[in-house]
């Protein structure tokens, strides 16, 4: 786990694939349970928005009860601008916009494509940054942040992302992760009124080295 950021009210990390966020039914060990052991004077670490387990990146962690409620207005207001990378199956578009219209499958847990005009559109940007033989890496930028938007709208238009087999890959990953990577946050700091802006480094494996040499 990387430190990306630190100040006195906030931290962000590089969490790794297959880490939970926060502490869940598995019992497994979490991002937080590690936080909590690295910085035990912080007694209000919290989260004010989510990566899934399977999916690597930048993540934000306020260290008070106030910035996380900061935080959580910046979200709300969609003033934290958050870019993605992921490797996905195919040969995809060279950029555009998907949009399409999405219903959270809470038995399934999961993310389904609808028709139904009462479902807002969810949107996002998308550019090619690599083609190789059998993968693409894509450059995501979802505006709001749905449950599993991103997977859905990759296998929707006929990209899903490598290992996603909920979404519709092939194949999962051996380790479970699979290959979205929060890549970058940006945001006004709440306290400060600096500019942050951060970039997370991707998983350190073979195709991931390989489609980024041939950005």
């Amino acid at each position: 786990m990387e430190l990306l950021y630190e100040d006195a009210h906030l931290l962000v990390v590089n969490k790794p694939g297959g880490l939970p966020a926060q502490p869940d039914k598995t019992g497994d060990p979490s991002l937080m349970d590690a936080l909590r052991i690295q910085f035990p004077k912080d007694l209000s670490l919290e989260l004010p928005h989510r990566l899934d387990r399977p999916v690597s990146g930048a993540i934000l962690i306020a260290r008070s009860q106030e910035m996380l409620a900061a935080l959580n207005a910046l979200f709300a207001s969609r003033q934290v601008t958050k870019s993605y990378w992921a490797v996905v199956h195919g040969v995809p578009p060279v950029s555009g916009v998907w949009e399409h219209r999405l219903q959270h499958d809470t038995h399934h847990n999961k993310t389904r494509v609808t028709d139904s005009v009462d479902v807002e559109p969810a949107i996002v940007s998308y550019k090619k940054l690599a083609q190789g033989e059998r993968y693409a890496l894509m450059e995501l930028v979802p505006q709001g942040g749905r449950f599993h938007q991103l997977r859905a709208q990759c296998g929707a238009a006929g990209s899903p992302i490598k290992g996603d087999v909920k979404y519709g890959a092939r194949r999962g990953e051996a380790d479970r992760t699979i290959s979205l990577h929060a890549r970058s946050l940006a945001f006004k700091h709440p306290i400060t009124h600096a500019r942050v802006d951060i970039i997370a480094p991707t998983p350190d494996t073979p195709l991931w080295k390989a489609l980024q040499e041939m950005c």
